[in-house]
């Protein structure tokens, strides 16, 4: 098992205390967003400013060792998935985000009607919903 600083090396990253503290409370998170990853790592190595956060972010998103999600109308997430081309639900109310395996088939999970051509490695898929707390709440 490779520590965090060796992964960090195997992609070309220099390794920083806030960049191993950043990946670790990203893969030990949920779908966390930018200021919760901050906090995070503050907790961990003290001061991180917002932008050396997003800047680690970008780094580790381009490297491939974190997963960038946007839901529409969500501020974006992070998570520590990767390499497997799972999807996510996302409920419409309290905004919780999901991890939702593969639809059907080998990934890239779904086939286009229509690829226009293009050589599909990959499929995005957001369900929308409310999670349970949220359809409990809303039927009460």
């Amino acid at each position: 098992m490779k520590t965090t600083a060796e992964e960090l090396r195997g992609v070309g990253l220099r390794v920083t205390a806030a960049r191993v503290a950043l990946l670790e409370t990203v893969r030990e998170g949920d779908h966390l967003d930018v200021e919760a990853i901050a906090s995070g790592v503050r907790d961990r190595v003290g001061h991180v400013s917002l932008q050396a956060v997003y800047e680690a972010l970008h780094a580790l998103t381009a490297a491939g060792l974190v997963r960038r999600l946007e839901p529409a109308g969500s501020p974006a997430r992070f998570e520590g998935r990767i390499g497997d081309n799972h999807h996510h639900v996302v409920c419409r109310s309290c905004g919780v985000v999901a991890d939702v395996d593969c639809a059907v088939g080998e990934v890239p999970c779904l086939t286009a009607s229509d690829a226009h051509g293009f050589t599909i490695d990959e499929a995005e898929v957001i369900y929308w919903g409310l999670c349970p707390d949220c359809s409990t709440a809303s039927g009460s």
